[in-house]
């Protein structure tokens, strides 16, 4: 019996944690608009019924859940259409301008603004290099992500050319270090960012099948 529960637990473990993933992403964008839609959804007699197993209510929620989402998709591609009109990115730039000025609105955008265009870049390369790095000390290694370069002040200040690097904490990899390092300390891996993140999450017990260093 304790041979077949885990078993059964390794496979709906997964289902459950991005059931519950996807679940949390879809209550955060639809969340602000959903009383709207289900108040628009009921004068207007769309959804008067249930469903199946579902009540009237439940029939109402999600599909304002499901109407939301489609047009959150498609205001994201018009907009993305709308800003290359020279007169729209006008807007947008006056936009982005009074949002720089704005007391602590500013350096949450800024910030926000500067992350996204670095990850969602189509040359962006951060994150995708993953290296050893002695770390807590000399001759014990962990692995780590390449970010950047280093800012130029530290690297004047250190004497040395040093180079970013993101060291995960396990199991859960959305914390860690931010460390410098020299750039005679990196060990560069032969392994994508996704085989390290697998390893770093499962502590170890998924080992990549490819590790040759270069």
């Amino acid at each position: 019996m304790k041979k077949h529960f885990l078993t059964g637990l390794i496979i709906l473990l997964p289902i459950a944690i991005t059931i519950g993933v996807v679940g949390y992403l879809i209550n955060l964008f639809t969340g602000p608009f959903v009383k709207a839609v289900s108040s628009f959804l009921q004068k207007a007699n769309l959804a008067n019924h249930g469903f199946l197993f579902l009540s009237h209510e439940q029939v109402v929620l999600y599909l304002s859940k499901f109407l939301i989402l489609a047009l959150l998709f498609l205001f994201i591609i018009l907009l993305g259409m709308l800003t290359r009109w020279y007169v729209i990115r006008g807007l947008l730039n006056i936009g982005d301008r009074l949002l720089h000025r704005i007391p602590v609105v500013s350096t949450v955008y800024k910030t926000t603004k500067e992350i996204i265009k670095t990850l969602f870049h189509k040359d962006a390369t951060a994150f995708k290099q993953v290296v050893l790095v002695p770390f807590p000390r000399k001759d014990i290694f962990a692995l780590g992500l390449v970010s950047s370069r280093a800012p130029t002040t530290c690297s004047a200040s250190s004497g040395s050319n040093l180079i970013s690097v993101l060291v995960p904490t396990t199991p859960n990899p959305t914390s860690g270090f931010l460390l410098m390092f020299k750039q005679e300390e990196l060990i560069y891996l032969d392994m994508k960012p996704e085989d390290a993140i697998k390893y770093i999450i499962s502590c170890g017990s998924i080992v990549p099948e490819e590790r040759t260093i270069q």
